[in-house]
């Protein structure tokens, strides 16, 4: 195998060790020779046939307790002040629980496409809101990458996997060798999906949450629960209902009528989310979404391909302060991640306005919410006579990816704000009233990255399930310099001149005829595919016909890209999987080429107007200027 002889004998050692547990009774020798090699209680509870709770207890009546040894930061040449520690089966600890008034902040654990260095953030401004409060801040994270777990953020840094067992043992620990309730307090919101979702496990143990009780964060993450909440407070949602079987789904989808929106519960990032068209569809993505077993229902509701906004908010139980609102540039369907946000929102009325502000409110205070919330809604457009209508998507009872964003056009110091709400000091107290803050004097657009080319044989169309690594912001004092200085940062800006490649939907071809006027307006060549040339023609523009089948001669549709004949691609997709896969080697061509690709005609018109609005006359400050001072 060419793997080292070394490594191999560590192998066998576990699997002896699985062997012993299956086959011999539990003694303590024999559990303290299982956790000595990494054993969880959970892994030790499966082989010798317990339950994961019964073995904590078994361990602790044999005092089998880990130790906490520290990394010395300063290499033993003197005493390390912000020392870390990680956790061992020893005997000595070096761990003594801190004196004093002290708090968890419980981290992100690995970066990764749906969980980004904006919990990072959150998790760093939590540390020093609980130090500026007299509090001691104690981190729990496992990822060296971070500044979260640089050794003079916190307090003091304990090195672990994110579990419901390593930090029941930390917070024991932090309680003392007689622990009798005095572990200290846990904040599980800002470290994303993964801390909250270790919320319910720790209320259960007994450890006290600072912020939104353990049952607030279910309300709003059981997808069939936050269902009724909603109902219950009069506030609109999409049509649609939390299932837990297949046939269900099927019924549920037959009653709303297609297309679908299939949602888990308690999920990353938009994982097995899809939209869906038909029911041989939703019985494929209903059974990937079981497979995740988040033990919850799992939400199927109508897709309302409408204007998408979002909110994030921070409560107190009595005051609901909402420092913005941000409008998505792509329409619903695109995971909130992988979209373009505008604060302030551009194309808002202000009877939309009132009624997001109104609902979010509603939420809050319904929710009890102490802390942080994000709130997405989806806007539907109305007619002469009508109103337009806003419905709720989700909300997440936490920090959500855009908490940077909005505290940085804003000013509000979000996370601060947050965290001494958490400690007991009203919004009030603090100075922030229910309500809208005033809307700041500048335009800010949150533009997404990717790291496609990277990432091999991934599809880049955009869907709910996230995908982007990264996020830029432009900022200036009008939307077309703003939307310029987030396309440059984000990759995505076209070129002054150049030729791009268009391969377009059949239902998305009238949208996309006056994005594709203008470019040929300002001198762009224009390449297409069978069908999307017909319809160029069609419009009296000069087009050259490119093959998308790759098996009959060339130059076809990836020859064009990989010779650099275009620097752009736009390729919207329709639903089902055959068209799907005939995109995917333009998608994939472009990304390894490192070309700006477009798979919503969304963002393909903001970048065409960025280049045709003359994005060149932004203007380059501080970012405190464009808060602080009037338009130069």
């Amino acid at each position: 195998t060419k793997i080292d002889l070394w490594f191999v004998d560590k192998l066998q050692n576990i699997v002896d060790m699985e062997k012993q547990l299956l086959s011999q009774p539990l003694t303590p020798e024999l559990l303290w020779q299982a956790k000595r090699l990494g054993f969880s209680d959970e892994q030790v509870g499966t082989l010798a046939d317990r339950l994961h709770e019964q073995v904590r207890q078994l361990r602790h009546s044999w005092n089998i307790r880990p130790v906490y040894k520290m990394v010395d930061t300063c290499a033993a040449e003197f005493d390390a002040g912000t020392p870390y520690f990680y956790s061992t089966y020893e005997q000595e600890n070096e761990a003594e629980p801190l004196q004093g008034n002290k708090a968890v902040v419980i981290g992100s654990g690995p970066i990764r496409i749906g969980q980004g260095i904006e919990f990072d953030y959150s998790s760093v401004h939590a540390a020093w809101a609980l130090q500026e409060s007299g509090y001691k801040s104690i981190m729990i994270n496992s990822n060296p990458e971070t500044v979260s777990t640089d050794f003079d953020t916190s307090d003091r840094l304990y090195f672990e996997a994110l579990d419901e067992e390593s930090l029941r043992d930390i917070l024991e620990n932090e309680g003392g060798i007689e622990f009798s309730g005095n572990a200290p307090p846990s904040i599980v919101q800002f470290g994303g999906q993964t801390a909250i979702n270790l919320a319910e496990p720790l209320f259960r143990s007994g450890m006290l949450l600072l912020g939104s009780s353990a049952e607030a964060i279910d309300l709003a993450e059981d997808r069939r629960r936050f269902e009724n909440f909603l109902s219950e407070l009069g506030v609109p949602q999409p049509p649609g209902a939390g299932v837990s079987s297949v046939d269900e789904a099927i019924s549920v989808a037959k009653l709303i009528g297609y297309p679908v929106l299939v949602r888990p519960s308690y999920v990353l990032g938009g994982r097995a989310m899809e939209i869906v068209h038909d029911a041989s569809e939703l019985i494929r993505y209903m059974s990937l979404a079981m497979e995740l077993d988040t033990r919850h229902p799992v939400l199927i509701d109508k897709y309302l391909e409408g204007k998408e906004v979002e909110v994030d908010a921070i409560g107190d139980g009595e005051t609901v302060f909402i420092p913005g609102i941000m409008e998505h540039i792509e329409r619903a369907g695109v995971h909130s991640g992988d979209s373009m946000a505008v604060y302030p929102g551009v194309n808002l009325t202000e009877q939309e306005i009132e009624t997001l502000v109104d609902y979010a409110i509603r939420i809050g205070l319904g929710l009890k919410i102490k802390g942080l919330m994000n709130i997405q809604f989806v806007i539907m457009p109305g007619s002469t006579t009508q109103e337009s209508s806003v419905y709720v998507l989700e909300v997440n009872p936490r920090a959500s990816r855009t908490i940077p964003f909005i505290a940085k056009v804003t000013g509000v110091p979000m996370i601060n704000v947050a965290t001494k709400v958490m400690l007991g000091k009203s919004l009030k107290e603090q100075g922030y009233n229910t309500g809208l803050f005033e809307r700041q004097k500048l335009i800010g657009i949150k533009a997404p990255v990717f790291s496609m080319s990277k990432l091999l044989g991934v599809d880049t169309y955009l869907g709910p399930e996230m995908k982007s690594t990264g996020e830029v912001m432009g900022i200036d004092y009008t939307f077309d310099a703003a939307l310029a200085k987030a396309l440059l940062a984000a990759g995505l800006m076209l070129l002054p001149q150049g030729a791009i490649l268009i391969s377009i939907a059949d239902r998305d071809k009238p949208e996309a005829l006056p994005i594709i006027r203008k470019l040929s307006s300002i001198g762009y060549k224009l390449y297409a595919t069978e069908g999307t040339t017909a319809m160029i023609e069609a419009a009296g523009l000069p087009v050259k016909m490119i093959s998308k089948k790759l098996s009959e001669g060339h130059p076809n549709v990836v020859d064009v890209i990989n010779e650099g004949t275009v620097n752009a691609v736009i390729n919207t997709i329709t639903g089902g999987r055959i068209p799907l896969r005939d995109g995917f080697y333009i998608r994939r061509a472009a990304a390894e080429k490192r070309i700006p690709c477009f798979t919503s005609l969304d963002t393909a018109r903001a970048a065409v107007e960025a280049l045709v609005n003359g994005g060149q006359t932004y203007s380059a400050q501080p970012l405190p200027d464009y808060r602080r001072k009037e338009p130069v």
